[in-house]
């Protein structure tokens, strides 16, 4: 019976309001762990104090603040649910908190550093670049020039490419947003590259802007693996992933305009929540300026 509630709670999540198959999944394994935690008991028959013993059960086992709590939104989301249908008298997750946990600020590579990862690779012994390389390169400088979320790069397809000249591409965003965000120019040459080169993995009838190497949409997972390629190559002393070149370019954008705005904006960020923590970035920022610089800051030898 719990099983079938949450199945069909999860098809009207997919079907009705166009949650991604990744949300999806995270809410399945969710609501797994809830009907294990609950063993033989029904779901419609839980109460507060049973959430609270099972929150306490997963915080004892090592999850973290930030686990638990998408925890138990996915939880709360299915009670709702089932109030509205008459299934359960009551929301036993409503109230119940995770506890806090330490918020760890996202790291950025150094303006060095990114520049550094975005060198382009030294062609090859016939003089032309790997097509792979041209990929890659093409991937990396549009990840660093406008923040795409790793998902959202790799859901590109050929026409979203609104209008690659004047630095414009169209990128579906989480809840299915669609928003326009602005390429430099370094990434419009190097996606100029890419696309003169295309042809020489994708198929006609292809629409993934970014292809392995039988022509078809590159996984994420690749894309993971050859930035972090590209990192060990350079060598790089952090592990690099998509989602830094994406604090990155929020930090560094911040720290020249200040324009938190403009940055929500380009990140896609629903609320402008989100977007503070780079501020906290960028007072790192001027908090290492003023202990090199300060006549009082500085620390004696």
């Amino acid at each position: 019976m719990s099983q079938a509630l949450v199945d069909a709670w999860l098809a009207e999540l997919a079907g009705q309001r166009r949650q991604s198959a990744h949300t999806i999944a995270a809410y399945r394994r969710d609501l797994s762990l809830l009907i294990t935690l609950a063993d033989a008991q029904p779901l419609v028959a839980l109460q507060v104090h049973h959430i609270r013993r099972y929150l306490a059960q997963l915080h004892a086992r090592g999850l973290g603040g930030r686990s638990l709590a998408r925890i138990l939104s996915a939880w709360r989301g299915f009670y709702r649910w089932l109030n509205l249908r008459g299934e359960a008298p009551q929301n036993p997750v409503e109230g119940v908190r995770p506890p806090k946990s330490p918020k760890a600020l996202p790291h950025a590579l150094s303006p060095d550093e990114a520049n550094a990862l975005l060198t382009p690779l030294a062609a090859g012994t016939e003089g032309a670049p790997d097509v792979l390389d041209v990929r890659d390169q093409a991937i990396f400088e549009l990840f660093y020039s406008s923040g795409l979320r790793l998902a959202e790069l790799d859901g590109l397809n050929i026409d979203c490419l609104v209008d690659v000249a004047a630095g414009e591409i169209r990128v579906l965003g989480k809840r299915n947003k669609t928003r326009i965000v602005p390429v430099g120019a370094k990434a419009r040459e190097a996606l100029a590259a890419w696309i003169g080169r295309r042809a020489e993995l994708a198929g006609a009838d292809e629409p993934a802007l970014f292809v392995g190497r039988h022509g078809r949409r590159l996984s994420m997972r690749m894309i993971q693996n050859r930035l972090k390629r590209r990192a060990e190559l350079l060598g790089l002393p952090m592990h690099v992933h998509p989602h830094m070149l994406r604090h990155s370019f929020a930090s560094h954008v911040l720290q020249s305009s200040g324009d938190l705005r403009a940055v929500q904006e380009m990140l896609g960020h629903a609320s402008i929540a989100s977007t503070q923590v780079y501020t906290h970035l960028d007072f790192q920022h001027l908090a290492k300026v003023y202990d090199a610089a300060h006549p009082r800051a500085k620390k004696k030898t």
